[in-house]
């Protein structure tokens, strides 16, 4: 099973939508999305598919449209600011990154795997004894990147998102 891992949307509608296509294409079957959306229909644009996410720090304002779109699709499913799922025999912590105490809280639960953006940069390294993820982002990075982790193998492929 293959988790496609994006982060930093910053309302980039397009750049989202070929980001997707790139995930699906890479095999990914569930999404994660690390926050940072800045605008609901990015939200809309994961609806068909199975989709953890977080909020980021850029989100505050649009939490209440955030929250209608996932109860109109029940495959959308908030962590809030910040939480642990279960995939594939994977437990899997999300947060955005910019929340210290967050992050911190989600490290000492020990997931598998905690994912988080707000850096923009894409990198991956272990912490505590956990893989850390960030799948970089597609606004305002060079270049503009996601991620597919491969639950089997713990593996993980960036993938560069074109302009």
């Amino acid at each position: 099973m293959r988790l496609g891992i994006i982060s930093d949307t910053h309302d980039q509608l397009e750049r989202t939508q070929r980001a997707i296509a790139a995930l699906l294409e890479a095999g990914a079957t569930h999404f994660c999305h690390c926050g940072d959306f800045c605008c609901g229909e990015i939200l809309e644009l994961f609806s068909p598919h199975s989709t953890w996410y977080v909020y980021g720090n850029n989100d505050d304002y649009i939490i209440p449209r955030l929250m209608e779109i996932s109860a109109e699709y029940p495959n959308l499913i908030s962590l809030q600011w910040g939480g642990i799922f279960e995939l594939a025999g994977k437990r899997i912590g999300v947060t955005h990154g910019h929340l210290l105490k967050e992050v911190k809280a989600l490290l000492q639960a020990k997931p598998d795997f905690l994912l988080s953006g707000h850096s923009h940069i894409a990198n991956r390294w272990e912490q505590d004894g956990v893989q850390r993820i960030n799948p970089g982002a597609i606004f305002r990075a060079h270049p503009f990147t996601v991620a597919v982790l491969d639950l089997e193998s713990g593996t993980t492929e960036q993938i560069v998102v074109g302009k």
